[in-house]
């Protein structure tokens, strides 16, 4: 399980090193909120069309080469900025990086899902999520120091170097998992099971947790730059949002293990939770930047373990490629949709409207989380009670 633990730390160490980095950096081609939304948006747009893809190729070839696959392509693409370094390249690699987790994040999923039992989901997916909580915390952090010590093609030679590590790490350690036999499926079959509430009240949720923390990492710094903190400092202070997620999330999956908690009220105080740090967010200084920070990472930290564990428990084993590519396209879509929605917002009025727009959004989700039933239909995996 370690490589895989790796592997989430390093999409998450990548993808928010730098983004944290470009918001709190004006330099290195940012020159507009617009064009912080778009870089912050760009990785994700192309997970958004790749994800689903390497998960039914993972289904289908198995997910080990796939996971191996993307973190390879992960070091390349970080090296090319390394050796072009130029604003334009910056843009080319960050869909590069984009298109790699694209293939190792789905794989590295479910793998965790076809390597423990489904009792034990929750904390395995709780740990994994911590670890890429871990990576949420030192990106920001790390990365405004690497940054300021060498700018943004230091941070990428770091990246190349940790991506090129745990693909070495994982060939050697990770277990081979063959591909399971699978009936045949239609694309209405497909259709039906993706259009399912046992598949789109989980995504959803993670999407709009995924959206938050986006906006989190990329515009808080934003924030702690107009009430004069530095580079180093707004990272510190945006490591308070995956260091919240990181001690919820292994706490959260025990609790769905022990039926201490169900997955109805943990996402919905999930979603109430993250749309209070947006609106915390809303609040001048150094005060908006914390509290944000804090209550959209615990409120990832609910909802992340969670749902994840939810989509294991309804999907048969041969489909969890599938499933979690698609799961990870809405949280892609909203990792990209989050940013563009405040950018778009705060361009027309300011920053406060924009987190004020996302949680509308976010609260709007959670209410109706509160007031609806699972349908009498959903049918889970034997064993499971979620």
């Amino acid at each position: 399980m370690w490589p895989l633990y790796a592997a989430g730390f390093t999409t998450a160490f990548g993808a928010h090193g730098i983004a944290a980095s470009l918001g709190s950096n004006s330099e290195d081609a940012v020159t507009s909120l617009l064009v912080l939304g778009g870089l912050l948006a760009l990785y994700d747009g192309a997970e958004v069309l790749l994800k689903p893809l390497f998960g039914t190729l993972a289904d289908r070839v198995g997910a080990r080469p796939v996971l191996l696959g993307g973190l390879v392509a992960f070091a390349a693409a970080s090296a090319l900025y390394v050796m072009a370094d130029s604003p334009g390249w910056l843009w080319a690699a960050r869909l590069g990086q984009g298109a790699a987790a694209s293939a190792f994040s789905p794989s590295a999923s479910a793998l965790v899902a076809r390597l423990n039992p489904a009792a034990k989901h929750g904390r395995a997916f709780g740990s994994y999520g911590f670890y890429k909580s871990i990576g949420y915390t030192l990106g920001p952090l790390l990365g405004g120091v690497l940054v300021w010590a060498g700018g943004l093609r230091l941070l990428f030679a770091v990246l190349a170097v940790l991506g090129a590590a745990v693909a070495v790490w994982a060939t050697v350690a990770v277990p081979v998992v063959p591909p399971l036999p699978k009936a045949r499926q239609t694309v209405l079959d497909l259709a039906r099971r993706l259009a399912d509430p046992a598949f789109l009240a989980p995504t959803a949720a993670l999407a709009a947790a995924t959206a938050a923390l986006s906006v989190g990492v990329g515009f808080l710094p934003v924030s702690g730059r107009a009430a004069g903190l530095g580079t180093v400092a707004t990272g510190a202070a945006v490591s308070v949002l995956a260091g919240c997620a990181a001690v919820v999330q292994p706490r959260a999956g025990r609790a769905l293990d022990d039926g201490r908690l169900t997955t109805r009220t943990g996402l919905a105080a999930g979603l109430l939770a993250t749309a209070s740090g947006l609106a915390c967010a809303m609040l001048p200084g150094l005060t908006g930047v914390l509290l944000g920070a804090a209550l959209i990472g615990v409120g990832t930290g609910l909802i992340t373990p969670l749902g994840f564990a939810a989509l294991a428990a309804s999907t048969p084993t041969e489909r969890l490629g599938q499933t979690m590519g698609a799961a990870e396209l809405g949280r892609e879509l909203g990792d990209a949709g989050g940013p563009l929605l405040v950018a778009a917002v705060a361009s027309l009025t300011t920053l406060t409207y924009g987190f004020g727009a996302l949680a509308a959004v976010i609260g709007t989700g959670a209410v109706v989380a509160i007031v609806h039933r699972r349908p009498a239909s959903v049918v889970l995996k034997p064993g499971t009670d979620r």
